[in-house]
């Protein structure tokens, strides 16, 4: 995960944030990044976000 935020909250943010803008799925996000979506999902896990593929969001 070297091209995206380490940090939760970070992460977090651009991660919507591009969901928004720019992706129609997290797997087309993590697919252009080749980042993995499990490690993702795990951080994000922590601070109790989890992807809602109808809202295309981490809420």
């Amino acid at each position: 995960m070297a091209k995206i935020p380490q940090d939760p909250v970070m992460l977090l943010s651009m991660v919507n944030m591009k969901l928004r803008d720019r992706y129609k799925s997290l797997d087309d996000l993590c697919e252009d990044l080749d980042v993995n979506r499990r490690e993702v999902e795990g951080v994000l896990a922590s601070i109790d976000y989890h992807y809602d593929p109808e809202q295309n969001a981490f809420v």
